[in-house]
């Protein structure tokens, strides 16, 4: 076999600088904090690629030195990717579209000749009844299909989910929902971030199934416990039936579609679909996840 010529060489050295971690949708709040944590993690920062559909909304990474690149879900370029990129697809935030337009990053990715992809699912997306459970379980059988190695970053519900109803309780010392007794193992979404970053930096993750959910799971009335202890004053919780809270949701102002989203996801949680609880997360950062409690202090 002869040796490769001082030209090929040179082609393999640029391909290979050319390498880098991409993160989708950078400009939202999960993309822009796995952006971080990379750098945090010792990247350097042109090894990072951060896309958004507005470039103008990463301009402040690029300032740092972060590559940047525009990338739409529903209409991908995909020359931006590369040869042995390592992509993380964060889902899209477009409900009822989601399927469609992971297919267009999936398919580009693939193309390209994506070395691995990280996507963003839901937990136990593939067998769960939670309301946003379809578009990822169908994402998830996209990537398998794809034949690119893939890593199942099944996050956890957000504990920021819960920072409106937190500004409910110092308002008014009361919180409602729909969730009756249902717990939730919810997860601080810079720890998602972090973990994230510990997927796209490390090996050994092709094919896994992560279930990045909390290692405790809290009722509303815990939640509620919460805010009082951090606030300083009681916080009662009426729970509601999911009528009733669709109505409270529709007065003060939500559209019938987020209203019914809400309600669903919390019927989700009566029913308990979002109480496991697990140490994917625990193992990946290296320490117990934050608790609710820790969260919600950095809130007052």
């Amino acid at each position: 076999m002869s040796s490769p010529t001082a030209a090929t060489c040179a082609a393999y050295d640029e391909e290979w600088m050319n390498m880098a971690i991409v993160v989708t949708a950078a400009s939202g709040q999960l993309g822009r904090l796995v952006v971080e944590a990379l750098l945090q993690r010792g990247v350097a920062a042109d090894e990072v690629l951060a896309t958004a559909r507005d470039t103008a909304k990463v301009a402040d990474l690029a300032a740092r030195g972060v590559r940047t690149a525009r990338l739409d879900y529903s209409d991908v370029d995909g020359s931006v990717l590369g040869a042995g990129d390592v992509l993380l697809l964060v889902s899209s935030s477009e409900v009822g579209r989601r399927t469609e337009q992971h297919r267009n990053v999936i398919e580009a990715a693939r193309a390209a000749g994506v070395a691995r992809i990280a996507y963003t699912s839901a937990p136990a997306a593939d067998t769960s009844p939670l309301v946003v459970a379809p578009e990822h379980k169908a994402t998830e059988e996209l990537l398998r299909a794809s034949g690119v190695p893939s890593t199942l970053l099944r996050n956890g519900w957000y504990t920021e989910n819960y920072q409106p109803a937190f500004a409910q309780a110092r308002a008014t010392g009361r919180i409602a929902a729909a969730a009756g007794d249902g717990r939730v193992a919810s997860v601080e979404r810079a720890e998602l971030a972090e973990a994230a970053a510990v997927v796209l930096t490390t090996e050994g993750h092709e094919g896994a199934v992560l279930e990045l959910v909390g290692q405790e799971a809290w009722s509303h009335a815990e939640l509620a416990a919460a805010f009082g202890e951090v606030l300083g004053t009681e916080v009662a919780y009426d729970a509601l039936p999911a009528e009733e809270y669709r109505q409270v949701l529709l007065g003060a102002g939500l559209d019938e579609g987020t209203a019914g989203f809400l309600v669903a996801a919390d019927t989700n949680i009566a029913d308990g679909v979002l109480a496991p609880t697990g140490d994917d997360l625990a193992r990946l950062l290296g320490r117990a996840p934050r608790t609710l409690r820790q969260t919600v202090a950095t809130w007052a």
